[in-house]
């Protein structure tokens, strides 16, 4: 079974610890997603399971077999950068199989494992090309291709689609998902959009200061976010988290929490609640994020179509009582009966 179990993992650059005693098992045929902010060691986690980077603490497992010193080459992954890391004086063809050849497979087998790839990601017609020639989604197909020749059971992407606009980014994103699952790889992606995590992840890793804030399904993070942290990096537009003392009606369902959040699509107007302006509307097409703010608070809704308001209109919101969520004053999930 090829299973990636990480235990205990630190890094420290000079006086600052990266990678702060990191655990995690990714299972077999499944795509796990390190997600977090700029600096928060996801990429320095994938490099050491990778072998790019030392560990200082800890331990890399692959299968049971301990690899936490072993050669890169010898670990039985295959890596997809940010930068496509393509040799730009070599064509597709040769840039697929670089790898191959220095392993010395066969030219059979190369050609056969080139085709095959070839057609998995559309570069038949491009294999004559050099980089320079190709777009950003198609320098990342070979870049695909390159893991997919390769046979190994563990693929390791880093911010994969960054580099790409936006359309293309989704485009990518669905091939990706495709790939993983009809090759049943077992796939670690590092990534700081939250909507990449939710629509490829069957485990989400949230990091944040080298520290796992939460490990979960999608669904877990979105509906039971561990902290106010996580509770605001996941959902577009974030979770509104607010001071309780800031609001001046009863919230109904009441429990022990300075920090009180409800979901932008949670929120409704009415008659009577809580006393809002609207200090900005975003149409958005099918959907329009109002911007509200009640003294020092500032609130976001979600509602469908466009709605009849206009900045500085005065207006009433309110929510259902078991679609709040609780925080302590440091900021942790404070457990509740959900209706």
């Amino acid at each position: 079974m090829t299973e990636l179990r990480i235990n205990n993992l630190v890094k420290d650059w000079g006086s600052t610890r990266a990678v702060d005693n990191i655990s995690f098992v990714a299972k077999e045929g499944t795509l796990t997603v390190l997600l977090g902010p700029s600096g928060c060691g996801k990429s320095t986690i994938l490099r050491m399971v990778a072998g790019l980077e030392s560990v200082e603490e800890g331990e890399v497992r692959i299968s049971g077999r301990d690899v936490t010193r072993e050669d890169p080459a010898r670990r039985g992954v295959s890596m997809v950068f940010q930068s496509y890391a393509l040799f730009p004086h070599l064509d597709v063809r040769e840039n697929i199989l670089f790898g191959l050849k220095v392993r010395r497979v066969s030219a059979t087998e190369r050609e056969k494992r080139l085709q095959e790839a070839a057609a998995m990601v559309g570069l038949q017609d491009f294999l004559g090309r050099k980089p320079s020639q190709l777009s950003g989604g198609q320098r990342q197909r070979v870049a695909l291709a390159r893991t997919i020749v390769s046979k190994q059971p563990i693929c390791l992407m880093d911010e994969p689609l960054s580099n790409l606009d936006a359309k293309l980014r989704a485009e990518m994103r669905d091939e990706i998902h495709l790939l993983q699952r009809s090759l049943n790889l077992t796939m670690i992606y590092v990534t700081h959009d939250q909507t990449e995590a939710m629509s490829l992840a069957d485990q989400v890793i949230l990091l944040r200061k080298g520290k796992i804030v939460q490990i979960g399904t999608p669904l877990q993070l979105y509906e039971e976010p561990a902290t106010s942290f996580a509770a605001q990096f996941i959902g577009t537009p974030p979770m509104n988290v607010v001071d309780r003392a800031d609001l001046e009606i009863e919230l109904g369902g009441e429990r022990q929490g300075r920090l009180i959040g409800v979901r932008p699509e949670k929120i409704r107007f009415s008659d009577s609640g809580l006393a809002v302006e609207v200090s900005a509307i975003d149409y958005m097409g099918a959907e329009t994020i109002v911007r509200l703010s009640h003294g020092r608070s500032s609130i976001l809704a979600r509602v469908e179509g466009r709605p009849d308001l206009s900045k500085g209109d005065h207006l009433c919101i309110e929510w259902n009582a078991h679609d709040l969520h609780f925080f302590d004053q440091e900021g942790m999930r404070i457990s509740q009966q959900r209706d």
